[in-house]
Formats: C-alpha cells, structure tokens, sequence
C-alpha cells in the first residue's frame, strides 16, 4: 500500500472509530504524524486528498478540523465528478434518477407540509402556461428538489442533487425539439403536486416515473 494510502486509511479509522468526531480539531502535524507512526509528508498529502472530498477542513493559520461529514457535503464530490461526464451516460444517469426520484416523491407524500404544498403550486402558477424552455428547466429542477427535501432523507436528496446536472442538457433540447414537452412536463408536474396533495404515495410514484421515463424515452429516440 503507497505510504499516502496508508495515511489516509489511519486517518479514517480514527474518524470512524469515533477517536475523531465531527467538528474536532486534528492534533499538529508532528505529534499526529508521530502518533501514527507516519512521515509527515505523507501525513500531510492525506490531509490534502481527504480536504478534497470533505471530510477534513484545512484552515491557515488555525489548524485542521473534521467537518460536519454532513451527507450534502460529501457528496459534493459526486457532483465533482458527475460534471465529467460524457453526452453517452446522459441515459444511464436518467435511469439512476427513475429509481431514485419515484422513490423519494413516494416518501414526500407522508411529511411534506401543505405550506410546502403551497410554495410548489405558487411556483407553478408563476411559471404560467408559456414558459422558456430555460425557465421550465430551472423551474424543474427546483420543483424536483423542494420534493425530494421533503421526503426527510438528506442522503437521498444530496444523490440526486448531484445527478441531475447531466440531465440538464438534454431537458433543454427535448423542450427546444419536442413539439408538445413543455405541456407535457407542465402537465406532469400538477399531477404529481395532486398525487401529493392527496397524501396519496403511489400516484406521486407513478407520476414521477412517468415524468422522468419520458424525458428517457424521448432520448432514446433522438440519439
């Protein structure tokens, strides 16, 4: 195992094991490094890899903290790395977002509020009938995303935050190419704001499937 691996593997066995917690300040360099029986170059890139995807918090002149490992911040990293993606996986992210979506506007139906309820719908009618494509995109995503909070599971919500950025892209040339998508995903989404609205978990399921596996099907087609 490469020294750096090593480093990094003795630091995450101490936050794992709890020697290390959320919040808490790491000891220095030298005494960590001694602790671990490490060089502390080799210390020091671990730190580095490791502030990379969140879960430590370098601070100059302050010393380095364990971050909140808050799901949302770990899985900034995914974003990181779903932003590489190529225009080919645009199908397979879309198939990962019909098994996950479904699911969290199922669990929305139980715990979301009808304040919540009621910021959606306002955000519909604002929209209005004859939207841009860009401003049914934009408005998509946060209608998706104010669904998926309210399912209460933070994991969830931060997965799918995190793949929904691929799908952008092909959102907008569905709604610039397919003669009827804007009605369409208008339509879709009251249906799934009634689903909800009716604290009825199945219909909100089924409706989201059929809002994203549209989006699906029609690249299918087009490619």
């Amino acid at each position: 195992m490469a020294v750096t691996d090593e480093a990094i593997e003795k630091i995450k066995d101490m936050i794992v094991s709890g020697a290390l917690r959320p919040g808490d300040r790491l000891p220095k360099e030298s005494e960590l490094a001694s602790e671990l029986g490490l060089s502390r170059n080799s210390l020091r890139e671990a730190v580095r890899a490791l502030s990379l995807i969140r879960i430590l918090d370098v601070r100059q002149g302050d010393g380095t903290y364990v971050t909140s490992l808050d799901p949302q911040l770990l899985l900034e990293a995914l974003s990181f790395v779903v932003d590489f993606h190529r225009d080919d996986t645009v199908l397979e992210f879309l198939a990962v977002r019909r098994i996950l979506e479904p699911a969290a506007t199922g669990m929305a139906a139980s715990r979301v509020s009808e304040q919540q309820l009621d910021a959606l719908s306002a955000q519909l009618d604002k929209l209005g009938a004859n939207p841009s494509v860009e401003e049914l995109v934009a408005s998509d995503l946060d209608f998706h995303r104010g669904i998926v909070q309210s399912s209460g599971n933070s994991v969830l919500c931060s997965l799918l935050d995190g793949l929904s950025g691929p799908t952008t892209r092909a959102r907008i040339w569905r709604g610039l190419t397919q003669e009827d998508a804007v009605s369409r995903t208008l339509h879709e989404h009251r249906m799934i704001l009634t689903a909800l609205r009716d604290r009825d978990a199945e219909a909100a399921r089924s409706w989201a499937t059929v809002h994203i596996a549209s989006v699906e099907q029609w690249l299918r087609a087009s490619l």
